[in-house]
């Protein structure tokens, strides 16, 4: 089962979604909820021009179009209009073509939304690493939020423990020495503290940092 399968579309909120999640029926779901949506288009999607609206070249915006599919099926799947933009990077050249059911937001904050998209990609990488969630024991929103925030919580009790006791030892470090004695009757400053600091994993990751301490 699909993220998308779970989705209740909210109206008014914008779903900003992988070219892998070009799904028209589901895109189709959220217009007609109200809703919106920033994706990228595929390459084999058949589809005429409408309208060309003005495009400003120099932004890097090459097109911004009104389109409606023309293929058998995905003209079925999505019977409305879209909105294509085609964006290409004024520094590296790559050029993307986005597809939205938003008519009126600048073209480049159709292209900034969908750039967003990556800092949701770092938080899910920053949640593996930091906070130890390899899978979810549920899948029920309640579920998945009770995981989290049990997993948050803890990190940000360690991460006062790092504080008060002056630890120069990364939160990953701390965390892993925890995991290994957590059944040990160990004081806990000396569990911290009895650690090789040149060791330490972090020091050649590149990680974000949630709590500077």
């Amino acid at each position: 089962m699909k993220v998308l399968d779970l989705l209740i579309p909210e109206s008014g909120a914008f779903y900003v979604l992988d070219r892998g999640y070009l799904d028209l029926s589901r895109l189709y779901a959220l217009s007609q909820a109200g809703a919106f949506f920033v994706t990228r288009a595929k390459a084999n999607l058949a589809a005429r021009r409408v309208y060309s609206h003005p495009a400003d070249r120099a932004s890097g915006v090459v097109c911004d179009q009104t389109i409606r599919l023309t293929g058998q099926t995905s003209s079925a799947f999505y019977p409305q209009n879209l909105r294509r933009i085609r964006f290409k990077h004024p520094d590296t050249g790559k050029t993307l073509i986005f597809l939205t059911n938003h008519f009126q937001l600048h073209a480049l904050t159709v292209g900034g939304l969908y750039r967003s998209r990556w800092h949701v990609e770092l938080f899910f990488k920053w949640i593996k690493q930091h906070l130890r969630i390899k899978r979810f024991f549920g899948t029920s929103e309640n579920a998945v939020k009770t995981q989290i925030w049990i997993a948050v919580s803890v990190y940000v009790l360690i991460a006062i423990v790092k504080k008060r006791l002056h630890l120069e030892a990364s939160l990953y470090t701390l965390l892993q020495i925890l995991s290994v004695t957590l059944f040990e009757k160990l004081e806990l400053a000396q569990a911290l503290t009895s650690f090789d600091s040149a060791a330490d994993p972090d020091d050649a990751r590149n990680q974000l940092s949630l709590f500077n301490f």
